[in-house]
């Protein structure tokens, strides 16, 4: 597993909500859903995205944006036309003043706008996510990027599932959205102007990348310094000076750092033990995490559960 696949793996799209937006311009829809992370493809037409800082960035038929929150943002056929729709938390659909809209322009299913047959389409996946796991890859990302022109197969076989109401249909959505967002955030760390972080730098060192795969396969075996130098063919010393020159800490700060990380996030599911979660982070006994997690966030694993 490599560290933009660990980053995903737990906290997937869970009943991610998912829209077809069919309009005519002059459209403008005010995002203010408090959303973590957003997924906006233009399937059809032209337009805008406004940030909430930042200028307009032009959106032409066949871009992925990508926007993290939980700032508000703006999507328009033009920077200057007002708002038609605002969107809030929960799904609520509004007019500018206050009035419905979620019923006066639907469309059927999971189709949303002023026109069925409209020359715009927009597909726009959310995500809801809350886990640990997520920040460490929010905390990555640039409030907007975009994927200019993306030829991805994925984003039109996902507007078709969109509008289908099939047994099964939410785990497909969930699955295709995860899909879309993976190849899109490949691609970007993979521009210069992306600044990746130095964990996925990192990932493409033959000796660092290979480290950094094994603790991610596998962040629960009683790594040292000596038995990863060992699986990855090279000295003690050599492994930890590159290791912290690329990623910017320590081996074993880092896999701490992991299984925390982690284990914050087994720690949400209803029927996760500090036991069962220790054991899969590597721990030896509940009171080893219950050590570290304090020393490191603050407070018990027992006290996080609560709080979150």
């Amino acid at each position: 597993m490599d560290a933009l696949a660990g980053l995903l793996d737990g906290p997937r799209a869970r009943g991610a909500f998912l829209l077809r937006t069919v309009l005519d311009p002059p459209w403008a829809l005010r995002i203010e859903d408090r959303a973590p992370l957003s997924v906006v493809a233009l399937v059809r037409g032209d337009g805008w995205v406004l940030p909430h800082a930042g200028d307009p960035v032009p959106l032409r038929s066949g871009d992925v944006a990508v926007l993290r929150g939980p700032d508000p943002y703006t999507l328009a056929d033009d920077p200057s036309t007002p708002p038609q729709a605002v969107i809030h938390p929960g799904e609520v659909s509004t007019t500018p003043d206050g009035s419905a809209l979620c019923d006066v322009w639907d469309l059927g299913v999971r189709t949303w706008g002023g026109n069925p047959d409209g020359s715009v389409l927009l597909l726009s996946g959310t995500y809801q996510l809350d886990g640990e796991v997520s920040r460490r890859l929010l905390s990555a990302l640039p409030p907007l990027l975009v994927a200019p022109q993306s030829d991805l197969p994925l984003v039109p076989l996902l507007a078709a599932e969109v509008a289908k109401d099939e047994p099964g249909q939410e785990a497909v959505l969930d699955r295709l959205l995860d899909l879309v967002l993976i190849s899109v955030l490949r691609s970007w760390f993979c521009r210069p102007e992306a600044n990746a972080p130095g964990w996925y730098r990192a990932h493409g060192d033959p000796v660092v990348g290979r480290a950094l795969k094994l603790l991610h396969g596998d962040p629960a075996r009683q790594w040292t310094v000596a038995t990863l130098a060992t699986a990855t063919g090279v000295s003690r010393a050599a492994l930890a000076r590159r290791f912290t020159d690329l990623v910017g800490e320590p081996p074993m700060a880092y896999l701490t750092n992991w299984r925390l990380t982690l284990a914050a996030d087994l720690l949400r599911e209803p029927s996760a033990t500090v036991a069962s979660v220790a054991r899969q982070v590597g721990y030896s006994t509940p009171f080893a995490l219950s050590t570290a997690f304090k020393r490191v966030r603050g407070i018990s694993p027992s006290e996080y559960r609560t709080t979150a």
